[in-house]
């Protein structure tokens, strides 16, 4: 599990640094809007308070708690399974990912009372309206990763 507490916490590092760097030094929350690549990608600062795009979004406490909750029974779970005999490099890497993202969108939802998500990323004339973080593109590869490799096993334990 060694290759899964790393990719967690590298996640988890670079998650939290990204949104420091962006909301702390460069302001995003006050700017709201900074032109990067433009129109292909841009920070434009959103605050979710729900689950991806906003669904379930709610600024009441309960809400908050409540997602808070279910990431870390999420988190608990995955790594229950992944911790399995046999499970395998890619396994544990899926693992990490996702685990360091949800962490990383607990700690906001702890700090902020909501997500802080900044990427948004445009092309093709199509104009996204929707942010994103880090941690969320590791939960999504994570996730699929995780897909994908479930049922392989690994010959080599403890990796």
């Amino acid at each position: 599990m060694r290759i899964a507490t790393g990719t967690l916490a590298l996640t988890l590092i670079v998650d939290q640094a990204s949104k420091w760097w962006v909301i702390e030094r460069m302001a995003l929350d006050q700017r709201l809007y900074i032109p990067v690549f433009d129109p292909y990608l841009v920070f434009a600062m959103a605050w979710n308070q729900g689950i991806n795009f906003g669904l379930f979004g709610s600024d009441s406490d309960v809400m908050r708690w409540f997602l808070i909750a279910l990431a870390l029974v999420i988190c608990v779970v995955v790594w229950a399974w992944v911790r399995r005999d046999g499970a395998s490099r890619m396994m544990q890497i899926g693992a990490g990912l996702l685990i360091g993202g949800a962490l990383g969108n607990v700690i906001d939802r702890i700090r902020w009372g909501a997500v802080a998500d900044f990427i948004n990323m445009s092309c093709c004339g199509f104009r996204n309206p929707y942010s994103f973080n880090i941690a969320d593109a590791a939960i999504f590869a994570g996730a699929f990763v995780l897909i994908l490799f479930s049922g392989r096993r690994s010959n080599h334990r403890n990796s």
